[in-house]
């Protein structure tokens, strides 16, 4: 429940994310692909390391909910942007290669992460979420698993924005060459693009400016991915909870009630019944809602904490980046093949 020594703490971040769904909507910042979410947690960290801190005595209480609770109810609202039959109209296919994508960029994300970059578990699970599933949207969803740090959380972001932003301007660059080597298509290039670059907001930038063709499949195949979100976080959970229980700690398994809601949503969402009238009220709440949460995180990461995290987390999400392009690129032509 809200209460009113919240109030000032809400009051903020609901400024920050008005301020970030404003400059988000003008042509500079969607040309760049910066979307909301980027640019409230930026805003935040400005302000956090200058003026938050004489504020926070007043504002904490709301400025935690706002990480907590209306991070959860964003996640919620997010199955919003998909139904069911957009999964069945990209086919077996589209599901098969996001399936093989995110869970395999997940995996090297953790070994590579602990093995060779030297990370804790935590920091490589919030970069391997980013990286494999839906950018910055997924490393808020997985941080109330793994109960990462907000810092940690920061610099996993931090990493999906560098090189999210760098795919934008990459992929276009690729199409061409998947024409020509490749024997691709339009579709098909709008698979792999949906398939392997981090954010929403960066998907339809890089289809876009590639083709408008590619445009609607990359964006189906990335909300398949997002909906991947939900039974990722339950399998996450159950893995920590197995992990914890060999280290000799009483791990068990936390159902993130509000992934299991997503699923819901999503399938409520698909219904005929649904009043469509209200798609733009929900999506515009849903991305409020989320630009509030990163507001939040901003406000309280403390840049010397990323200063002290180094290079390290920037070139696990490099190589996963690299990954992405290149082992993404096999598994899309391998399965489209495969099934034709």
């Amino acid at each position: 429940m809200i209460n009113k020594n919240m109030i000032p703490g809400l009051a903020l971040i609901l400024l920050l994310a008005g301020a970030s769904l404003y400059l988000a909507s003008q042509p500079f910042f969607s040309h760049l692909g910066l979307s909301a979410l980027t640019l409230a947690i930026v805003g935040g960290m400005l302000l956090g390391n200058t003026l938050y801190p004489k504020l926070a005595d007043h504002s904490h209480h709301g400025v935690t909910f706002g990480k907590q609770q209306l991070l959860r109810l964003g996640i919620i609202l997010y199955g919003c942007r998909l139904t069911l039959q957009d999964i069945a109209n990209v086919g077996t296919s589209g599901l098969l290669i996001d399936l093989l994508v995110l869970s395999s960029t997940f995996a090297l994300a953790i070994w590579l992460g602990t093995r060779l970059f030297g990370l804790d578990k935590k920091s490589a699970i919030l970069i391997g979420a980013g990286s494999s599933i839906c950018g910055a949207a997924a490393v808020l969803a997985t941080e109330p698993v793994v109960r990462g740090s907000a810092e940690k959380v920061a610099v996993a972001v931090a990493t999906v924005v560098v090189f999210g932003t760098a795919s934008m301007f990459l992929y276009p660059l690729l199409y061409p060459l998947a024409l020509q080597w490749f024997g691709s298509n339009a579709h098909n290039f709008g698979v792999y693009t949906g398939s392997t670059i981090h954010e929403v907001a960066q998907v339809v930038a890089a289809a876009r400016a590639a083709s408008p063709d590619a445009e609607s499949a990359a964006v189906i195949v990335k909300m398949i991915r997002v909906m991947l979100l939900a039974p990722f976080l339950i399998g996450l959970s159950a893995w920590m909870a197995r992990s914890e229980s060999a280290q000799g700690h009483s791990g068990k398994i936390t159902i993130p009630w509000f992934a299991v809601l997503f699923v819901v949503m999503t399938a409520l969402h698909s219904l005929p019944q649904f009043p469509r009238q209200f798609d733009h009220a929900i999506l515009f709440i849903d991305n409020l809602l989320l630009a509030m949460a990163m507001a939040a995180l901003g406000l309280t990461t403390h840049v010397s904490a990323m200063r002290r995290a180094g290079v390290k987390p920037l070139l696990l999400a490099g190589v996963l980046f690299v990954y992405l392009i290149a082992g993404g690129a096999l598994i899309n032509i391998g399965i489209t093949r495969l099934l034709g």
